[in-house]
């Protein structure tokens, strides 16, 4: 869900005075790291603490969930609360829809995390590939949007990204996005290249986050894909927050002293993606999603992709449907329309929803999330 451009993370560090000052913290945090202070880089949630958890489950919560075993454990924990949430994508559909959950070893050794929803009856129409947001995870929120894809006929797999969920690997971070992206490539194509699927159209589903990666798996496969829904994509830095060149170069140099801190500055995601406030606190029970600062390493990464997309969105030649809430302010939806305008696929469409925040999909009303699902379903049994 909470997929995060770098609007968020670099929004301090991008306009003067707040630019320098915040180099200068960094810096400063970089030095006292060099000295052996540890500091305590949790972002505080405006969302509070989660109702109808016992204080055993609370304290487990709270625990460190920097490697996967951990973040097993607390998810195990946590499954029938989740499931059982007063919200309308886990109630959507109870029936009809076999889900299948796995793990797997790439070949660069890691345990990368799955999972499938697929249509109990009749035959499969196409079959979509999810990419999830920043530090977030396929098991939450997107199970509901996956549940109602496949009751609509469709097969939906999705994985966690190395580092991220319940994948193996560093949490949230990223030494290389292309790697990722080649990480993903190389779980879905394997998937594609089964027998009962190999003949049937593949869809690209990106959200936030995800959607550079869909971008970025296009841009590398772009005769692969029959087209791709991108929900509020990361593909662009907004010219406003766009960071000075002298400051780029000094937070490249202090990621490669510290690429695994967590000294970026944040907000709360939740606080800014969500506008209905009920659903806002129901975000604090995805327990396995990134709560910290982000990562240094992960910043530079990120940054160094919206440039890459940024100048390559004329590149871009699959079927589109972009979708974008007009309240925006992780990503922002001007950046959407740069897409829509600049890719060169004859096909696409772009639909923004006035006054609705990031999370489209989970954060708004019900009836504006059905809408949405519905405008994504329309657009695919039409393709």
């Amino acid at each position: 869900m909470l997929g995060m451009n770098m609007n968020t993370i670099v929004s301090v560090v991008c306009c003067p005075p707040g630019a320098v000052a915040a180099v200068a913290l960094v810096v400063v945090a970089c030095a006292l790291r060099l000295r052996g202070f540890r500091f305590n880089t949790r972002v505080t949630a405006a969302s509070g603490r989660m109702e109808g958890v016992d204080e055993e489950k609370y304290s487990l919560s709270q625990i460190n969930i920097d490697y996967a075993p951990a973040r097993r454990r607390v998810r195990r924990a946590f499954l029938q609360i989740q499931q059982n949430l007063d919200h309308c994508l886990f109630k959507m559909v109870k029936s009809g829809v076999k889900a299948d959950e796995r793990y797997e070893i790439n070949s660069r050794g890691l345990e990368i995390f799955s999972k499938s929803w697929l249509p109990e009856f009749g035959p499969l129409r196409a079959i979509i590939f999810y990419c999830h947001g920043y530090g977030d995870t396929c098991t939450f929120f997107f199970e509901g949007v996956a549940k109602k894809l496949a009751a609509s006929g469709y097969g939906v797999f999705a994985m966690d990204y190395p580092g991220s969920g319940l994948s193996e690997g560093l949490h949230c971070y990223i030494p290389s996005f292309d790697r990722l992206v080649d990480d993903v490539i190389e779980h879905y194509s394997k998937i594609r290249a089964m027998s009962e699927y190999k003949d049937l159209p593949c869809f690209l589903f990106g959200q936030s986050l995800g959607g550079a990666v869909a971008l970025k798996i296009h841009l590398k496969q772009p005769r692969v894909w029959d087209g791709a829904v991108l929900v509020a994509p990361m593909c662009k830095l907004a010219d406003d927050v766009t960071p000075p060149w002298l400051l780029v170069q000094i937070l490249l140099v202090i990621a490669r002293i510290f690429p695994k801190e967590k000294l970026v500055p944040q907000k709360d995601l939740a606080e800014l993606a969500f506008k209905d406030i009920k659903k806002r606190k129901l975000a604090a029970y995805n327990v396995i999603a990134y709560k910290d600062r982000p990562r240094l390493r992960t910043a530079v990464e990120l940054l160094k992709t919206t440039q890459e997309i940024e100048t390559r969105m004329h590149e871009v030649s699959l079927p589109l449907l972009i979708l974008h809430g007009a309240a925006d302010v992780v990503t922002d939806p001007s950046v959407s329309k740069a897409l829509y305008e600049k890719s060169k696929g004859a096909d696409k469409q772009l639909k923004i929803y006035e006054n609705a925040c990031h999370a489209i999909l989970e954060g708004e009303s019900d009836e504006s999330i059905f809408q949405v699902i519905d405008d994504i379903v329309s657009w695919l049994d039409a393709h």
